[in-house]
């Protein structure tokens, strides 16, 4: 880390000012993957909730790395509920990330989870806020507290732009994945992959809100198709990717290597 890092805290600023953001998921449900990253310099962390094995024991212990190695720990939320959403921001995230957003309903209960003032946020004295410590701690905490919609439905295209139109939602995420799906699963005609993509980024960024997404390399024509569609919030694959990766390269080096002093 250097002194000039901002703080995790200003991650949210950051986000909604279009600072290119560079992040990833976190699988493994353990602390070093999110120490080293953060060390590395990535701006954020997401810890997938959603699809992977963490619990609320694990979440606390690497929001705690998070927090420690300078990068702002987000959670996907496994489930989209009051509880669940403040246990998360309790043990310290900076922010959620939600799945399956589709409506205007859902982006405005989202908020109102997160946010003690105009919210349904509950009071607790956490890490979330230094123990108490943390001045003004509820203002605080809605100034840094991040909301992020993942964008994964056929049905949240035709209301992205109520669902945009939502204070308090920070950026919309580009489930391109799962979105691919739904959109294959219709039965009456429906936009392509990317007609979709270029309607939700263009009502979203008309309406204020940064774009996130993940791509598994910066060096792709999709990574560079999405920076110049506006993305500037990128999720480069996942922990458990990069591991693989380097895996391979000393594989394929170990190979090299062997069969030339053979």
């Amino acid at each position: 880390m250097t002194e000039t890092r901002p703080h995790p805290r200003e991650f949210r600023k950051r986000l909604q000012a279009g600072e290119p953001l560079l992040g990833t998921f976190m699988k493994v449900p353990a602390t070093q993957n999110t120490e080293v990253l953060g060390l590395l310099g990535f701006d954020f962390v997401v810890l997938d909730e959603e699809h992977a094995p963490w619990n609320r024991a694990t979440l606390d212990q690497s929001l705690l790395a998070a927090r420690a190695a300078g990068t702002a720990g987000i959670v996907r939320i496994a489930r989209a509920d009051a509880a669940n959403i403040l246990s998360v921001l309790d043990d310290g995230a900076i922010g959620v990330m939600c799945p399956h957003v589709d409506s205007r309903q859902k982006a405005e209960e989202l908020v109102s989870w997160t946010k003690y003032h105009g919210g349904l946020r509950g009071a607790g004295v956490s890490r979330g806020c230094d123990y108490g410590a943390l001045p003004d701690m509820f203002r605080a905490a809605d100034d840094f507290t991040t909301v992020i919609c993942m964008i994964e439905d056929r049905q949240a295209i035709d209301v992205i732009d109520e669902i945009s139109s939502v204070d308090g939602i920070d950026a919309i995420f580009l489930g391109r994945g799962d979105l691919g799906l739904s959109l294959s699963n219709a039965t009456d005609p429906v936009p392509s992959l990317s007609e979709a993509v270029e309607k939700i980024v263009k009502i979203a960024k008309g309406n204020g809100k940064t774009i996130s997404a993940v791509v598994q390399s910066m060096k792709s024509d999709e990574a560079k198709w999405l920076i110049d569609l506006g993305v500037t919030a990128i999720m480069v694959a996942q922990d458990l990717a990069f591991m693989r990766q380097a895996a391979s390269m000393a594989l394929q080096d170990f190979n090299e290597v062997m069969k030339g002093n053979a």
